[in-house]
């Protein structure tokens, strides 16, 4: 019986060593073949990183090294690119009790440690034994029978345990049925990286030109370093489940050519997809920046709009005038017909334009969304400050049950060397009707119109209406 015993113990030793049970295996960058990483404008990233490790046949271990630090471990998949069927996932894990010094003491607490000292008299170092009994809000020591709170000494300990490791990694229990080298993909999301597109525009002398240049940036938090890998984009308003950098960068007016870029744009799914066209390193806490686009000789609109306010339908006001600000926008089309037709991602535009002496001062920003190819942009700059815009309620009557009749006189007046046009707008409440106007009008909305009103330099132009609404 004792024989056949030891004949079982002997099989089963010699069986698990045939299928595998032997020390883990580790993979680091040094087996790394590629890595692909696409990023996404709301702080996520998913990384496909690609080795080559040499996997005996039957069940192994795998330590899998040099994974993003902010890894969601939920999301992570690893195939074999030479036979899929080749490799079964029996168990994964996610190894993330990082080695740190206080890490390290809170696995030596209620042990031994030896605490070194340098003996000015001797001038020696000296160690004492002592057990650490916590290190909640400083370190706790017992010296033979005294208890020491907190020490001078350096604390020295035998041995890092074994269930701290030096960097996050994926475990995996593998079985595989590949006699020769393993070529695997691992697949993971990772939050702590993002993009976003910053653009800036240089306008003309006229203010009908601009040279358009648009910038990605890529803030890389995630805990990793991806060498030489290949880099995708994406852009547009992905749902997920839920539990600024900038540089600036304009030059001077060049003659008129298509947008050109180094990403290669491709619609993908609701989303648009952006490919860098060579490979790229983005380190771990670096913040880097790479052409989108650039476009030049890009016609722009200068427009000047006199924006009204629901507020003053619903009550008197029996001030003389109410002086405003008339905002400075532009507007451009993205158009192939335009140098430019490439739908163009959310982000941050700045202006820019030479004075006199050719030297280029910013006008102003604003932000865009996500822009498809044919539509316009409206960029606000900013307040004018030689157009002056005032507005007057001349009459006010409630007429019966929820129904008034207003009027309004707006006074436009031109303080610039040039003729310029005024956008009046005008949001009317209920339901309204048109009495009387000195200037024609177009309905943009169901409750909102527009006065195109020409003011010529250094003259002051009326815009008169009455307009009667319910509600």
């Amino acid at each position: 019986m004792k024989k056949f015993v030891i004949l079982i113990t002997l099989i089963s030793f010699l069986y698990s060593i045939q299928i595998g049970f032997a020390a883990p295996l580790t993979s680091t960058l040094k087996d790394q073949q590629n890595v692909a990483i696409t990023i996404y404008n709301s702080n996520i990233g998913l990384v496909k990183d690609t080795r080559l490790i040499d996997l005996r046949q039957g069940i192994h271990e795998l330590k899998f090294m040099d994974v993003a630090g902010k890894i969601d471990p939920v999301t992570v998949h690893i195939k074999s690119l030479i036979n899929e069927s080749s490799l079964d996932v029996l168990e994964q894990n996610y190894e993330y009790d990082l080695l740190s010094p206080q890490k390290l003491l809170e696995k030596y607490v209620g042990q031994k440690v030896q605490l070194a000292t340098f003996n000015n008299e001797t001038k020696k170092e000296e160690t004492v034994e002592a057990t650490l009994l916590s290190t909640q809000g400083g370190n706790i020591f017992q010296i033979g029978d005294k208890i020491h709170i907190g020490h001078y000494g350096r604390v020295l300990l035998s041995k890092i345990p074994e269930n701290l490791i030096p960097q996050p990694t994926l475990v995996w229990m593998l079985e595989n049925r590949l006699p020769r080298t393993q070529k695997v993909e691992a697949s993971y999301l990772t939050s702590g990286i993002n993009w976003k597109a910053d653009y800036v525009t240089v306008l003309n002398k006229s203010d009908t030109l601009s040279d358009l240049t648009g910038w990605v940036t890529i803030d890389n938090r995630s805990g990793a370093t991806y060498q030489n890998a290949l880099l995708k984009l994406v852009a547009g308003d992905i749902h997920r489940v839920q539990g600024e950098m900038r540089m600036d960068y304009a030059r001077p007016m060049a003659a008129a050519k298509e947008a050109s870029q180094q990403f290669k744009e491709e619609s993908f799914f609701e989303y648009h997809l952006y490919t860098l066209d060579r490979r790229t390193t983005i380190k771990d806490n670096q913040t880097k920046q790479m052409s989108l686009l650039d476009a030049n000789q890009v016609p722009v609109k200068k427009l000047f709009i006199f924006s009204g306010h629901p507020q003053y339908y619903y009550s008197r006001y029996d001030q003389r005038t109410n002086k405003q600000k008339v905002g400075v926008f532009l507007e451009l089309e993205n158009t192939k017909k335009n140098n430019l037709g490439m739908p163009l991602p959310k982000g941050t535009i700045r202006v820019y334009k030479e004075d006199k002496d050719g030297s280029l001062q910013f006008v102003g920003e604003d932000r865009i969304d996500h822009t498809p190819k044919d539509e316009k942009i409206k960029i606000k700059i900013g307040e004018a400050f030689d157009v002056v815009g005032e507005k007057t309620q001349t009459e006010y009557k409630h007429l019966g049950y929820n129904l008034y009749e207003v009027a309004f006189e707006v006074s436009l007046r031109n303080h610039k060397k040039e003729d310029i046009k005024v956008l009046v707008e005008e949001p009317i409440p209920g339901d309204w009707e048109m009495l009387s106007n000195t200037h024609p009008y177009e309905k943009l909305q169901a409750n909102l119109i527009r006065f195109n009103v020409p003011v010529a330099k250094d003259q002051e132009m009326k815009v008169k209406y009455r307009i009667r609404f319910k509600y």
